[in-house]
């Protein structure tokens, strides 16, 4: 849950932060989120309420895509 919060907020910084710099790094960042969100909290939230196990392999995926968001927030705006 403390993922999804923080991500929420990250995706409403960029908001901010597209509206001031115009630059594809921030475009792929939310794209990155958004991912984030979607494949780490959801496989979680599917795990926990239906106790498919499988999708504790993909978590990682979506951590992975967490860290493509931020590396991209930093190019962003460093640019």
């Amino acid at each position: 849950m403390k993922y999804h919060f923080y991500h929420g907020l990250g995706l409403l910084i960029l908001g901010a932060l597209a509206s001031k710099l115009e630059t594809s790094w921030l475009k792929w960042s939310a794209v990155f989120m958004v991912l984030g969100i979607l494949i780490f909290s959801g496989s979680l939230y599917i795990l926990s309420l239906t106790g498919i196990t499988w999708l504790g392999a993909i978590t990682p995926i979506g951590g992975v895509a967490f860290i493509a968001a931020w590396v991209a927030l930093v190019f962003g705006v460093k640019k």
